[in-house]
């Protein structure tokens, strides 16, 4: 059996903080299941480390994607292997999590959102067959097969051969007004897009937007400034894999339907300093205030960080987090980039009010929750971690409570 190392708080931990997070990982070589995680901090016990209280194996090989439903009382976890999987389950009181149901799915989904008002849900395939499909949600706890979007994207990219010969699908997600769906390409440089009909939950497809060529568009997020809704456009901001960028668009609601997208701004994920060679930037997301962009920079371990075993002083390498303020007008000013913590943090997650992100450093095999100044958007300290997380790299985590 993998040892499991848990470490402790390199500083003085906030007294009066208990959480639970969850997190997915893949299947290692020695394991033919990956395996979802809770893990716990309490201030109040003997130690007060982030430890792994329960672990659920009912997700298949490789889980890769993690979407809580609005009232957090169930999990859909999504299976990347081929075929794919959808698998809900109940999230229980103590955090553990009991299976509703598991659906086959086309392989290689690697995240999913839910539209429709929560009563379907819409995945991306990476591959072996990119493309796109959904399911609705019974009134059983089951999914039900709806479409397979699955013909070949054109307009592939000869910039990057290796990454482009194909498309690679690779996020789901809905605008803010809810009839449509947004699906980012890696290979192909696009965004698809989809309008859904609410009646039927199926989605016809729209004019998608054209990335620039080689900067292969990875995931990407709606945001509206905090203003009276007759006066505020709606912004799309694209996080691009293989330029290292996040742009920035002014978004169109056109007549009778499908959307317009005029390029506001464009800037390099390590803010002022240049992407180093080799870089893969990796999710975005918008603070729980709305006042803030932040998205994480793997492969270019800019960064040294303490070891948080006291036995050893060697430090250990950091990838990194950026953070940018969104203006009225779609720019973004740069805030900060700072240490992810470990190698290759592919997702992260901020706390409900904003004051701790937890990061999945993949390449670290590790979980490491930083302090968070919500007035200046700054990430701080490092309040707990959790090492010798999952069983071949931390995939996905979420805020469960706390």
């Amino acid at each position: 059996m993998k040892t499991v190392t848990l470490l402790f708080p390199l500083t003085q931990v906030l007294s009066t903080q208990a959480f639970q997070l969850l997190v997915s990982s893949y299947k290692s070589e020695n394991t033919t299941v990956g395996a979802l995680q809770t893990l716990e901090y309490s201030s109040g016990k003997n130690t007060s480390g982030l430890r792994i209280t329960h672990t659920n194996t009912d997700c298949g090989s490789s889980p890769s994607w993690l979407e809580l439903s609005s009232d957090g009382n169930t999990v859909t976890c999504i299976n990347e292997g081929d075929p794919g999987s959808l698998t809900l389950l109940d999230v229980q009181c103590d955090g553990s999590l009991k299976m509703l149901s598991n659906t086959s799915t086309l392989g290689g989904p690697v995240s999913g959102s839910f539209f429709n008002n929560g009563s379907a849900i819409g995945l991306a395939h990476y591959g072996p067959v990119p493309g796109v499909s959904t399911f609705t949600i019974t009134s059983n706890k089951t999914y039900i097969p709806l479409q397979n979007l699955t013909a070949p994207f054109a307009n592939l990219s000869s910039v990057d051969p290796e990454r482009q010969k194909t498309s690679h699908v690779h996020q789901a997600l809905v605008d803010p007004t809810g009839q449509y769906m947004l699906f980012p390409d890696l290979g192909a440089d696009l965004i698809h897009v989809y309008c859904i009909n609410a009646s039927t939950a199926q989605l016809s497809a729209h004019t998608p937007l054209k990335s620039e060529p080689g900067s292969g568009p990875r995931h990407a997020v709606f945001w509206q400034p905090t203003q009276p809704a007759a006066n505020r456009t709606t912004y799309l901001f694209v996080v691009h894999e293989l330029s290292n960028t996040i742009a920035s668009y002014a978004v169109t609601y056109l007549s009778p339907s499908g959307l317009a997208f005029d390029p506001v701004d464009q800037v390099s994920t390590f803010g002022p300093t240049a992407a180093p060679r080799g870089a893969a930037a990796g999710e975005i997301l918008i603070s729980p205030d709305n006042a803030f962009v932040l998205a994480s920079n793997r492969l270019a371990p800019l960064f040294h960080v303490p070891n948080p075993d006291p036995r050893n002083a060697t430090a250990l390498q950091s990838d990194s987090l950026v953070t940018f303020a969104p203006s009225a007008t779609g720019s973004l000013r740069f805030v900060q980039l700072v240490a992810s913590g470990g190698l290759g943090p592919r997702h992260f997650s901020l706390r409900g009010d904003g004051a701790m992100v937890a990061v999945a450093n993949q390449g670290s095999a590790s979980v490491v929750v930083y302090e968070r100044d919500q007035g200046t958007g700054e990430i701080g300290r490092e309040v707990v971690r959790a090492s010798g997380v999952g069983a071949g790299g931390v995939t996905n985590v979420r805020w469960l409570r706390g």
